[in-house]
């Protein structure tokens, strides 16, 4: 009777784990994903009539996403989890409207932003774009770097990498997509003792400790490093207009 409870008793188990969320105790799977970035993201640039040629690979990716129980993994792969989370569900977004749109903003109204659209299907309810920017990545990870890796879907954003980001390879990644967005001149650059700059280190200041150029600097190429630290104090900043325009092709 024992050994009949046992096996009663694992299969019980084995069922169980078959009907639980993907990722317990397992990687994401962000495969196809990765081949859908790689196919369609150049240098930043989202060939979205490409992506809508592939929605449902795409629908099938999210599905993944959804089935993630965020507690079984390590703090770097929630932190990626959650940047593919919101990159991957403003695909999804663009693509509501595409190619009836100019700009992501055609997506919300007068009441209503995009980002505040309760799209985000998750393993432990429905989110909005904002939920998972302000309500999960910035206070959870306190890492100012997450405002280079999420994409906004705009020419002014941080351009969307042809990869997707991966706890293993993070803070290579956030590295890489910081140094890429400062050492850009059409976001950032020095003339004179005035630092144009982008307008995420307005609307941020308090993650970059309300001292952006200290921020910059860390990150700066030569000679902008060099040029910033010359001016010393007397470099002011001013922030440039922020584009909005669909960083598609």
């Amino acid at each position: 009777m024992q050994k009949q409870n046992t096996t009663v008793f694992s299969l019980l188990a084995f069922l169980v784990f078959l009907i639980s969320p993907l990722s317990a105790g397992a990687d994401v799977d962000n495969s196809i994903y990765a081949d859908l970035l790689d196919r369609f993201v150049r240098d930043g640039r989202v060939n979205y009539r490409g992506f809508q040629s592939e929605e449902k690979r795409l629908d099938e990716y999210l599905d993944v996403l959804g089935q993630i129980d965020p507690s079984t993994l390590t703090e770097e792969e929630q932190f990626a989890f959650y940047v593919n989370v919101y990159n991957a569900w403003t695909i999804k977004l663009v693509l509501s409207g595409y190619p009836g749109i100019t700009s992501i903003k055609d997506l919300g109204s007068i009441f209503k932003s995009p980002w505040k659209k309760k799209i985000v299907r998750l393993a432990d309810g429905v989110y909005t774009l904002d939920n998972i920017e302000h309500d999960i990545l910035r206070p959870r990870f306190k890492d100012p770097r997450v405002h280079f890796a999420v994409n906004c879907a705009s020419l002014s954003c941080p351009v969307l990498r042809s990869e997707p980001y991966s706890g293993r390879s993070l803070n290579r990644q956030l590295n890489d997509a910081t140094r890429r967005f400062i050492n850009n001149p059409e976001r950032n650059y020095l003339q004179g003792s005035t630092f144009h700059a982008s307008k995420i280190f307005k609307w941020f200041s308090e993650d970059f400790n309300d001292d952006p150029i200290a921020f910059i600097q860390k990150f700066a190429d030569p000679p902008l490093k060099q040029n910033l630290l010359s001016a010393g104090d007397k470099v002011t900043i001013r922030y440039l207009e922020y584009d909005w325009s669909l960083n598609g092709d």
